[in-house]
């Protein structure tokens, strides 16, 4: 319908001849707006609410859910063997994860091993381990990317979470997971970089971002110390974004990013790069 048309029709409606001065106004305001500003039509029309925008929520991400697992053709009716296997593939339990970023680290350092915490970096992670105690949330695993500056971020903050198990994981090293949209001029890897860290990223999230195992019985909380790009690449794969639009995100050195898997699939971000716990003095971004 024509803005002319629709003009017409609220005036109809409304009457009095005050209102039609008014809708004639407006008609005509419309019609110089876009005869001068051609291209603006065009974005009057994409601000309005289309059904045809939304995206629907792909429940089967992970590959996990139940109706997947099973060739069933028939569930839940008496006797069925399918319904039954079904019902025992269905997850009941939620997981909780959480993204840390290591603490700050030197940068000019020749080698992985180098690129150590700096002193400000190893009170970062010592404000981490804190506020994750302070939750007090039972926490099932410590997970770290097995580069320098990770593995010590860890082990700071395993100092505070007495008896939760530690382990390195090389699929966690930073790397450059998508090319970013859009591009920025200062950070241009070669293709093969996002080829094979892309892959890695990808295997990575793969592995640790799913919903719980059926077997699970209680809700779990797991932490992952890795990098900024792994953790950006993650939030925007797991709430179904556009990967490409990771850079977008920023993340403080040592903060906190909380994802929810519920057992349907559906997946919540509670926190994204949470360093709110850090004094102003103690809150980096390198």
């Amino acid at each position: 319908m024509s803005f002319r048309r629709a003009v017409k029709l609220v005036c109809g409606v409304a009457g009095g001849s005050a209102v039609v001065v008014a809708c004639a106004y407006l008609a005509d305001r419309h019609r110089e707006v876009v005869r001068f500003n051609p291209g603006l039509s065009g974005v009057l029309h994409a601000a309005q609410p289309s059904a045809y925008n939304s995206h629907s929520w792909d429940y089967n991400w992970d590959k996990r859910e139940p109706s997947s697992v099973t060739s069933t053709k028939r569930r839940g009716s008496a006797g069925d063997e399918n319904g039954v296997e079904a019902e025992n593939n269905k997850p009941t339990a939620t997981r909780h994860i959480f993204l840390i970023r290591h603490s700050q680290y030197i940068l000019n350092g020749s080698s992985d091993k180098e690129r150590r915490l700096t002193p400000l970096g190893r009170d970062q992670a010592e404000l981490t381990g804190q506020r994750l105690a302070s939750l007090g949330l039972k926490y099932n695993m410590l997970i770290h990317s097995s580069m320098a500056r990770a593995t010590e971020t860890a082990q700071i903050i395993s100092t505070h979470l007495p008896g939760v198990e530690m382990v390195s994981c090389d699929l966690l090293r930073e790397g450059a997971p998508i090319e970013p949209v859009p591009p920025v001029s200062h950070w241009k890897p070669e293709a093969v970089q996002y080829h094979e860290d892309g892959a890695r990223i990808e295997a990575a999230f793969r592995r640790y971002i799913h919903r719980a195992d059926p077997k699970q019985k209680e809700d779990s909380y797991e932490i992952i110390v890795c990098h900024a790009n792994v953790i950006r690449y993650f939030v925007c794969r797991a709430l179904q974004f556009p990967p490409e639009g990771w850079l977008r995100l920023g993340l403080n050195n040592g903060s906190i990013t909380w994802l929810t898997i519920r057992p349907s699939g559906r997946v919540a971000l509670r926190a994204l790069g949470d360093s709110g716990f850090m004094p102003p003095d103690k809150v980096t971004r390198t």
